[in-house]
């Protein structure tokens, strides 16, 4: 038996990374077990003890419902994911096959997975990623961890401290400085003379003759050229300061001011905000936002975390509708009667990435008159709509625009559709609501929305025969799940033998969110926040909501890391992977996710979650 199982393991990863001690220990303490088909192995909530490899056989994994949701056989394994969370199965583990298995105990395994990191990456991303949603840090930009030598401009621009300060505001005019370092003898930093100390002598009256030494600010704060891009984004926003010097041996070698730190060494959505805030036409709107798929890429190779790049990528598109919607009023005067701009779907929920349409609607006041106001707002919406689409955000296909004039009405009339998709809860209406329920005021009178979405959500909880049609709603968009661990794929068109991340991968978890924050009566829009809002109310259980956290946020990664690389190739980024350019471990962790939420959409139609 020990020959059969080091002979078994060497050739399945990560084992193969072990080194022959390792795979000793483990031939030591291994057991083999025969399993006769039909037996079930696991039962869902079952206290787990080992990790097991599937040596021969099928091995079915069911969801308390009855739910088949995914097939193991030769070379899988089951038991890792309960070990390393809360020590209990998610789902039924049942032989379709006559089995031989060799288990290796919990303990074991978990001493594993901690004293190598190549079985921690292959097995544990759980836990990983449960740390940065309870707070841990995430990974950052990347030029935050680069040392200060490959930041700084150089050489440092420097003038004797006995220059007179005329001499010095005029080299720092002539050469386009906004600060000089101020040496003493043997060159060493003694001061620094800014733009702004400038304006102060002069508000005081001094004379131009007046030397460096005497107005400039003594002894500043400097770094090293080791230390990195963040000790200096630390020490700027601690101390309040734009100018970093950096020196060796007292002696300045370089200079570092904020913009230089965020505008040449990062493509920022602070500064592409900024941007956008200074357009006057559409044609310097696209110019900004044709920056976003860098952006994307430059955020994802960082390891910035999925939602935070949807957060950034989404704020961008905020700033340009609010920036539209001051170019429409520009053009066309104050608005007849108070007006807001929403944005819904992925906009809505915070959620874009590099593929994105609009979709938008306006709430007006119900001093609102048709035949009075209807042609200045028909005017604003198509304004509004028409840059966004030639900022790169395409018009919605389903017309879902605030230049529909559907969605372009009082609030009286919004609140009698949302009152009429509860009462008839018809396919349309579902389609309607659930696009709705995603709501997020954008710019305009926010007092107009004001108490509708609480009072829409209660009306729709306390409905249960809407609420069965929102579930079953819900459960349209499957996970690509095949059997024998394989993924169902595009079977025809251009896209065939591809998976769509967006409506077979990230879709699925956000009509879950849309319904478990119907259940709570959750106002939050982010998919996100719904997750973690149920799962803090009891809406949906605390493993639950572990688990489909972290499969929306590998998901939801997995997708923009497939975009970024597409930004980089020079391609256009879009939604459909093929399965082969996975490695092993995308495959084995998408599986494991997308079984977590076949496994939640189970439990959601049977009424459990």
């Amino acid at each position: 038996m020990r020959e059969a199982f080091t002979g078994f393991v060497r050739r399945l990863h990560p084992f193969d990374a072990l080194g022959e001690e390792a795979i000793d220990q483990l031939a030591d303490v291994v057991t083999r077990r025969e399993v006769e088909n039909g037996t079930t192995l696991l039962a869902s909530g079952e206290r787990v003890a080992d990790f097991s490899l599937i040596v021969e056989g099928t091995v079915d994994l069911v969801s308390r419902e009855g739910t088949l949701i995914s097939q193991l056989r030769e070379g899988d394994y089951f038991g890792a994911l309960a070990l390393l969370g809360d020590g209990h199965a998610v789902h039924s583990v049942e032989a379709a096959s006559d089995l031989v298995l060799f288990d290796i105990p919990g303990e074991t395994f978990l001493r594993l997975v901690r004293d190598h990191p190549v079985v921690d990456a292959y097995y544990n991303r759980a836990g990983k990623r449960r740390a940065t949603a309870t707070g841990a840090p995430a990974a950052a930009e990347g030029w935050l961890a680069r040392p200060l030598a490959a930041l700084m401009s150089t050489p440092a621009f420097t003038c004797p401290v006995d220059m007179p300060v005329r001499e010095a505001a005029a080299l720092m005019d002539e050469r386009g400085f906004s600060c000089v370092l101020a040496v003493g003898p043997g060159g060493v930093l003694e001061g620094i003379l800014t733009a702004r100390d400038m304006t102060r002598i002069v508000a005081a009256g001094r004379s131009g003759d007046a030397l460096v030494s005497a107005v400039m600010t003594r002894d500043p704060f400097a770094l090293s050229p080791d230390q990195t891009g963040f000790d200096a984004v630390v020490a700027m926003s601690e101390r309040g300061f734009g100018h970093l010097p950096v020196v060796v041996d007292g002696r300045p070698v370089g200079i570092l001011t904020q913009t230089d730190l965020v505008r040449r060494h990062s493509v920022s959505a602070v500064f592409l905000i900024r941007d956008i805030a200074h357009k006057a036409d559409y044609e310097g709107l696209a110019e900004v936002t044709a920056n976003i798929p860098s952006l994307l890429a430059h955020l994802v190779g960082a390891g910035v975390p999925a939602h935070q790049v949807g957060h950034m990528i989404t704020s961008i598109a905020d700033a340009v509708t609010r920036r539209l919607i001051a170019m429409a009023t520009e053009k066309l005067g104050p608005a007849p009667v108070p007006w807001l701009w929403l944005a819904c779907g992925s906009q809505g929920r915070q959620e874009q990435t590099g593929v994105s349409d609009q979709d938008n609607c306006l709430f007006l006041s119900d001093a609102y008159d048709e035949g009075r106001h209807g042609a200045y707002f028909s005017e604003f919406a198509h304004y509004v709509s028409d840059g966004l689409n030639a900022a790169g955000y395409v018009y919605c296909p389903g017309d879902m625009m605030a230049t529909n004039p559907r969605w372009r009405q009082p609030v009286s009339v919004w609140r009698g559709y949302f009152e009429k998709w509860i009462r008839v809860p018809e396919p349309m209406a579902q389609m309607l609501a659930s696009v709705m329920f995603d709501l997020r005021p954008i710019d305009g009178d926010f007092t107009l929305y004001e108490g509708l979405q609480g009072q829409t959500l209660e009306a729709a909880r306390q409905d249960s025969i809407f609420q069965s049609h929102m579930i079953g709603n819900s459960l349209k968009h499957q996970p690509p799940l095949g059997l024998f661990r394989g993924f169902a794929l595009i079977r025809g068109g251009e896209h065939k033998n591809t998976i769509d991340m967006k409506h077979s991968g990230v879709v699925p978890i956000v009509d879950l969110g849309r319904v478990y924050a119907l259940k709570g009566a959750i106002e939050v829009v982010n998919t996100r926040k719904r997750l973690m809002e149920a799962t803090r109310r009891g809406v949906l259980s605390e493993s639950g909501g572990a688990d489909l956290l972290d499969a929306f946020d590998l998901i939801s990664m997995v997708r923009l890391q497939h975009q970024a690389r597409q930004v980089r190739d020079g391609a256009a980024p879009d939604n459909f992977l093929v399965p082969s350019t996975f490695s092993a471990l995308e495959r084995n962790h998408l599986r494991d996710a997308f079984a977590v939420v076949k496994s939640l959409q189970s439990s959601l139609g049977y009424g459990r979650v």
